[in-house]
């Protein structure tokens, strides 16, 4: 995987936070920071994800929306198969 360099600004208390919960874990180690940060995006992408793809289904019928997921979930195991 091809890394990217981010310079980032935190406050005082979240740097001492995150480090002290990394060496909680055992961590301290040279890169934790960046994995910490980049696990944690990833995580709020997600998680901005979910809310959006529930905001736009909001009015949209349970049973249409199941149909939808099991229709899509069974094309994908279809085309897994060839």
């Amino acid at each position: 995987m091809s890394a990217t360099r981010w310079n980032l600004v935190v406050s005082q208390s979240t740097k001492i936070a995150v480090r002290r919960f990394l060496a909680s874990q055992g961590g301290g180690r040279r890169g934790d920071v960046s994995r910490f940060v980049e696990e944690a995006v990833r995580i709020r992408i997600l998680e901005l994800t979910v809310a959006q793809a529930k905001a736009a289904n909001a009015d949209v019928e349970p049973h249409v929306l199941n149909a939808a997921i099991d229709e899509a979930l069974a094309s994908t195991k279809d085309s897994s198969k060839n």
